[in-house]
């Protein structure tokens, strides 16, 4: 094993055998502070060849090709191509070996996959995001019936850190009033807390999908992720999914 590989999280999903996922860390690469170590942005200052040779890690460890994106808090959902980087918060795949990628440092990471195995999305959810549909937009792109999808979520800013203003429980509940039971108020008037995996759960299940997994890790509490609220200047952390070309 690679002194890399001990540093990747494997998701504990039930999904096909044919579907591979990991998330990385901040550890197992060469970025210096205060991107420290395996940061894969290359929007956040860090020293290109650094992110170059984090990604060429990456990329080797497991054979495949990343599909990186231009993340932009949208709902577009672009045909995963490691030679195009689309500006687009999701991406979708049929062939094996290329990776469905999205970064993140509290925003919500979403693997996707259908039951048969024979196609994967990552999604990346930010608030604005999630409450415009990223989610379903990723589901429908994979062309199956929602029932058919499998969802995995990845770590993100955890239900006792994630404070938003009550604009951000509007765009919610206007739209799903049960997702008002994902906020709660905070300490200061007119600002929640809100569990923005409690949040994805309900959306997806309006949608149809059922069969989700995870949830269960906080970036901010959590050192082993970057984390926006907890260090503005550090690294991006990744999520991918792919078919296994063998």
């Amino acid at each position: 094993m690679s002194e890399l590989a001990h540093h990747l999280l494997i998701p504990d999903w039930p999904a096909p055998a044919g579907v591979r996922a990991c998330v990385t860390t901040r550890s197992g690469g060469v970025s210096l502070p205060p991107y420290d170590s395996f940061n894969l942005g290359d929007h956040v200052g860090d020293a290109p060849d650094a992110v170059a040779e984090n990604r060429r890690r990456l990329t080797a460890e497991f054979g495949i090709q990343p599909a990186w994106l231009k993340q932009v808090h949208g709902v577009v959902v672009a045909d995963a191509n490691p030679a195009v980087i689309a500006e687009a918060d999701a991406s979708w795949t049929a062939t094996p070996g290329i990776a469905c990628t999205v970064m993140t440092a509290d925003c919500l990471p979403a693997l996707f996959c259908d039951r048969a195995g024979t196609r994967v999305a990552a999604a990346h959810a930010g608030w604005r995001g999630l409450a415009n549909g990223v989610l379903e937009a990723t589901v429908d792109r994979l062309s199956v019936e929602p029932n058919d999808v499998m969802v995995w979520l990845g770590p993100a800013i955890g239900p006792q850190a994630f404070e938003v203003g009550a604009e951000v429980r509007e765009a919610f509940v206007t739209v799903h009033p049960e997702t008002a039971t994902a906020f709660v108020p905070g300490a200061q008037p007119g600002k929640f807390i809100a569990d923005i995996y409690k949040l994805a759960r309900i959306r997806l299940a309006a949608h149809g999908v059922t069969a989700v997994y995870g949830g269960g890790e906080c970036t901010v509490s959590d050192p082993r992720f970057y984390s926006y609220r907890r260090t503005p200047h550090g690294g991006r952390f990744a999520s991918l999914i792919w078919l296994d070309p063998r």
